[in-house]
């Protein structure tokens, strides 16, 4: 039997302004799946700040909200909790997440806000030129640490999961990569199962990380990319469930 590889309906067809080997196109796909999956593309409402993925609503065919640089944790409580019958979900970069909204992100953690958060960490502020992020590792270059982020002077990458899995609100942590095959394929069993928990109503805040290439700003080729993910960050940033 012939199988062919098709458009999943929440994905839109139309050109992204990704740039190449950039892994956001394929975390909207896996989400855009999961909706599908799921069937709950007329329940969920998605909520972008400020980064690369500021523009998701023009690819995803759900209810988006764009809201303010780091404030999407807060502006999802709010949702969540006036209108109970949604899937509210987040999509944030590591600028975002784990920068200006460092605040947002741990008190709707701790308070076990019933949200799913997707976290894309690629190590630099994306956006703005490739400066250097919360979860830049060290060593690395970037538009503000041309020689390299140095503990001494920028401190340590910040691991946002094992954090997170700390507190008791959170009842799903997991840390994915976009790098392989087999990355993309557990990746796909996180997100949805993220999203299960809060559609089977579930009390509790879900978060996957995912480890995604950028390499533009990481000076590489979209293949070295993918393997700079695997030989490098995940020594930094280990993959796996850290919670549920």
């Amino acid at each position: 039997m012939e199988t062919v590889f098709t458009r999943t309906p929440t994905f839109k067809d139309c050109p992204t302004h990704y740039c190449p080997g950039c892994g956001h196109g394929i975390a909207h796909r896996l989400i855009a799946e999961t909706i599908d999956e799921l069937d709950i593309r007329d329940r969920t409402i998605g909520i972008a700040p400020v980064g690369c993925a500021v523009l998701a609503y023009d690819y995803l065919d759900v209810d988006m909200i764009e809201v303010a640089h780091g404030r999407a944790p807060a502006v999802a409580t709010g949702m969540k909790r006036t209108n109970p019958d949604k899937i509210i979900f987040s999509y944030q970069g590591d600028g975002d997440l784990a920068a200006i909204g460092t605040a947002e992100i741990i008190h709707a953690a701790h308070r076990g806000e019933q949200i799913t958060v997707i976290f894309i960490n690629n190590a630099v502020f994306g956006m703005t030129g490739g400066q250097m992020a919360p979860t830049t590792v060290l060593g690395q270059i970037t538009a503000t640490t041309p020689q390299g982020r140095e503990a001494a002077g920028e401190g340590f990458p910040l691991q946002v999961s094992e954090l997170l899995a700390l507190l008791p609100g959170a009842i799903y942590v997991e840390r994915c990569a976009l790098s392989g095959a087999a990355g993309i394929r557990k990746t796909k069993k996180a997100i949805k199962h993220a999203f299960e928990l809060q559609v089977g109503g579930a009390q509790g805040f879900s978060l996957v990380e995912l480890l995604s290439p950028c390499p533009v700003y990481w000076r590489m080729t979209p293949a070295e990319s993918m393997e700079w993910i695997e030989k490098e960050m995940t020594k930094v940033f280990p993959l796996g469930r850290l919670k549920g």
